[in-house]
């Protein structure tokens, strides 16, 4: 088990995309982009308010008048009406449908989105006299470096807000569970340590659990600073928010291995062992491969996901076609444990067990299937707060699972009694080569 989350982690840190950029966007104008592209990309926004800002500042004011360099902002909707449009405009009329423009002829731009009436992604484009010709003669035109800042209005009306309308409200969340975890450590920290220290048949389960959890903290902590830093200057620290996502793939690698392996020591062991004594954990061929399968298989589509995703901030998105290869294997993955796991309930006789496996049962399912339904309900959201939603909920929906699973190993009105009344069906105790009964 230790060797394959050093695999998927050793993976995920060679395979990791780069930190996305904030709204606070440096580089280049550039005529050449602009005319392949017919029109330059510069970036996107969620806008809302009554005094949204755009906020353009350049180097080379002579180079920039004598390319007659304008920026062109249009609506999402809108933009996208005329790139699906059957009426195949031509690059000047295109442009020319832009919702606002801005002459570049200073050093420094202020564009005001005033009365919009709910938050509106806007789409900024740059484009100059040279966007449209065909041919390729002033290909070595001079570019022009700027700086562009997009701006909400705070909570005073001010336009100071670094946040689209997408985001606005993840900080305090991360503050707040960033907190969260710190009282909780402060409570328990010493109890469960002590808990793992004693060793016992739940020791590696507790460690497990115990790894995916402190990676949780650490996404959060990680998504805390990056935001704090973001907040001030619209870019933040990118490192942080990779190593954030970075975290959160290695605990739903943890995750995933320890209810596989559990669930399928519970399905395969169950049928090999004698009646004579406790079944146990083992890392038998068949529940291995099928774990390691799965894991990498998750792991895949989890960084494919980041590398497609290009949005700033965009956790547990399902908008490209990893993101439902995701959603699709948590699915199966919550049906075919749940199956497994009603075919132990109803064919167990004891009500204690019976309870532990159906707590347990909870658990798994609550972590698998909380992305699939938190995407479906999102759709009666607005388009903008759906990615929220889901990230916020995701987060809080396997935190609890994680509670779920932490009382029900370390309950001793629960666990420790069906563990003392079990021969057969508890797989709790973690072989290492050797025979020892389950010591408490």
């Amino acid at each position: 088990m230790g060797g394959l989350r050093l695999l998927a982690v050793a993976l995920t840190c060679c395979w990791w995309p780069p930190g996305s950029e904030g709204k606070t966007v440096r580089g280049t104008f550039s005529s050449a982009a602009a005319r392949d592209a017919q029109g330059q990309s510069i970036g996107h926004f969620e806008f809302h308010g009554d005094h949204a800002l755009l906020c353009v500042r350049i180097n080379n004011i002579a180079v920039a008048v004598e390319k007659e360099a304008k920026l062109y902002l249009f609506q999402a909707q809108e933009w996208l009406k005329l790139w699906e449009s059957s009426h195949g405009y031509s690059c000047s009329e295109r442009l020319s449908k832009a919702q606002l423009t801005m002459t570049m002829n200073q050093t420094e731009h202020n564009l005001t989105l005033s009365q919009i009436p709910y938050p509106q992604t806007w789409h900024v484009f740059y484009a100059d006299k040279y966007t449209c010709q065909d041919d390729n003669e002033n290909s070595q035109v001079e570019d022009i470096l700027f700086e562009m800042m997009l701006l909400n209005p705070d909570a005073e009306g001010n336009p100071f807000d670094h946040f689209s309308a997408g985001e606005s409200g993840l900080h305090e969340f991360f503050f707040l569970l960033v907190l969260v975890y710190f009282v909780i450590a402060c409570i328990y920290a010493q109890s469960l340590w002590q808990a793992i220290k004693k060793g016992g048949p739940m020791h590696m389960i507790l460690k497990v659990l115990t790894t995916a959890l402190l990676l949780q903290a650490g996404s959060a902590l990680a998504n805390y600073i990056h935001f704090s830093s973001y907040s001030k200057d619209g870019i933040g620290v990118p490192f942080m928010g990779s190593l954030a996502e970075f975290f959160d793939i290695a605990s739903q690698i943890q995750m995933l291995y320890l209810l596989l392996s559990l669930c399928m020591g519970w399905t395969i062991v169950r049928m090999k062992k004698s009646q004579s004594r406790p079944l146990q954990w083992d890392s038998t061929p068949a529940s291995t491969g099928i774990a390691v399968f799965i894991v990498i298989t998750q792991s895949i589509l989890l960084l494919w996901e980041q590398f497609e995703d290009a949005s700033p901030h965009s956790y547990h998105s399902h908008h490209n076609l990893a993101g439902v290869l995701l959603i699709i294997l948590r699915i199966c993955l919550a049906l075919s444990l749940g199956c497994g796991l009603y075919q132990i309930v109803t064919a167990e006789r004891s009500t204690l067990k019976r309870e532990f496996y159906i707590t347990f049962a909870k658990g798994c399912i609550l972590w698998f299937l909380c992305h699939p339904v938190l995407v479906c309900i999102s759709v009666i959201f607005s388009e903008y707060q759906r990615d929220k939603v889901i990230t916020i909920g995701v987060i809080l929906c396997q935190s609890i699972s994680m509670v779920i699973l932490y009382r029900l190993f370390l309950s001793h009105s629960l666990y420790w009694e069906v563990s003392s009344l079990s021969s057969v069906t508890l797989p709790l105790t973690i072989s290492s080569g050797h025979k020892s009964r389950p010591h408490f």
